[in-house]
């Protein structure tokens, strides 16, 4: 097809031109001497001949001196209207068939294509090669939806950075906190993400300023400065996808990272006194509460203890004094009974709880003025003494007869004349 057209054109191709390969400056003289058919075409020729009938289409002349034998002013070709329209035709397919392939574009995989009719949408093209209407009836956008973008509020690009209007937030018991954070999202929608906001990142560091805010006012400040950190970031992400869905904005939040959460830098020498005084505070109150866990439950202990010591006491005062009254009794009936013999046996009984808590005695005889001293203890002990030494020798001899020592018996003749003395008096009485 394109052979016949360049047919009808009268340009010639083929290499069995007579004219190919020549200059422009030796046209008539390469071509002497030669039969057609001999030498390649010349292209500069072919493509002065072309120009010659475009300009002969459009009704110009060529009026540029022609060296090549063509000569000047009017004697070139004239205008073939049947092979100036089919120039023009193909001229007009070839532009056709650019404009057209103008059309096509390629989407790489992790993005889509949206297509516009006049600026409308009109479809979403998936990741590979796609057509659509040329300029201008249609266009296309590719979206990235794949890529993880971010977002940031508080600073831009560095933390030395800061943007206090964004950053200085105020809690909920009335205290200004400076928080940096990034927002990580990727786009879920891509229409929606082009057409629904005309400024996507702005809308997007708006509505996590807002959202964080809400959080951070309803929160304490030590609670947002230390164990609720993650707790807020968590709070807002789901925040401000509520609130992205609501607005359409098409994009799906991934993460909110905390960059920093502190004290404005105005008060950080303030605020941090105030943290080493609330340690302190919790330091000695803490000392207190082991001191007083020490201290306390040995007071209790020692109160337990003396109640029952004091319990202890008083059941054994009273069992005594209600068995002694109970013997004073059984003693006044006795008493009634054998009013002497009761006496005797009193005194008796008193005088050997007396001297069985005493280990001397002292006597005064009626003889002389001397003190009898008898050292009972030793006594006792010389007792025990000579009863072991009296059963080690009937152990080892026959029985024999035991001498007591002198000053034994001259203790048991005054205990006598004591006992007798004693008892003459109580029947004088």
């Amino acid at each position: 097809m394109l052979v016949s057209l360049l047919k009808k054109t009268g340009l010639k191709l083929s290499l069995n031109d007579p004219r190919w390969g020549n200059r422009k400056d030796d046209g008539k003289k390469a071509q002497e001497g030669k039969k057609p058919g001999e030498g390649p075409p010349d292209l500069d020729q072919l493509w002065r001949d072309f120009n010659q009938r475009l300009n002969a289409f459009f009704g110009q002349k060529n009026n540029r001196p022609d060296n090549g034998g063509n000569g000047g002013g009017g004697n070139g070709p004239r205008p073939d209207m049947k092979g100036a329209g089919i120039t023009a035709g193909v001229v007009g397919v070839i532009a056709v068939l650019i404009w057209l392939a103008s059309g096509a574009f390629i989407v790489q995989e992790g993005q889509s294509g949206v297509v516009l009719t006049f600026g409308k949408y009109t479809r979403t093209t998936p990741a590979g090669f796609n057509w659509r209407l040329p300029y201008p009836f249609q266009t296309d956008e590719t979206v990235n939806v794949s890529q993880v973008r971010t977002v940031e509020v508080g600073y831009r690009q560095s933390l030395s950075d800061k943007k206090a209007s964004e950053s200085l937030m105020l809690t909920d018991d009335e205290n200004i906190i400076d928080i940096q954070f990034a927002v990580q999202y990727t786009l879920k929608d891509p229409v929606a993400w082009l057409f629904n906001n005309r400024d996507q990142e702005g809308a997007l560091r708006q509505v996590a300023e807002t959202a964080i805010r809400e959080v951070v006012g309803r929160s304490k400040m030590d609670f947002v400065l230390y164990e609720g950190r993650e707790k807020v970031a968590y709070e807002t992400q789901q925040l401000m996808q509520q609130i992205l869905d609501r607005y359409q904005v098409g994009a799906l939040i991934n993460n909110v990272t905390m960059q920093t959460v502190q004290p404005p830098e105005q008060v950080q020498a303030a605020f941090d006194d105030a943290v080493k005084a609330g340690q302190d505070r919790e330091r000695q109150k803490n000392e207190g509460e082991a001191y007083a866990n020490d201290v306390i439950p040995k007071a209790h202990g020692a109160a337990f203890r003396l109640i029952q010591e004091a319990e202890a006491y008083r059941a054994m005062v009273t069992e005594n004094a209600t068995g002694n009254a109970s013997r004073f009794k059984q003693v006044l009936v006795e008493y009634q009974k054998a009013p002497a013999v009761t006496r005797d046996r009193m005194y008796l009984e008193t005088m050997q709880q007396v001297f069985s808590s005493t280990s001397k005695v002292m006597v005064d005889a009626k003889t002389g003025s001397n003190l009898l001293y008898l050292p009972l203890d030793k006594l006792i002990a010389q007792t025990a003494a000579s009863d072991a030494t009296a059963a080690a020798a009937r152990a080892a001899t026959p029985a024999t007869t035991t001498v007591l020592p002198q000053e034994t018996m001259q203790t048991v003749e005054v205990n006598s004349r004591r006992d007798g003395r004693s008892s003459r008096e109580r029947e004088s009485r």
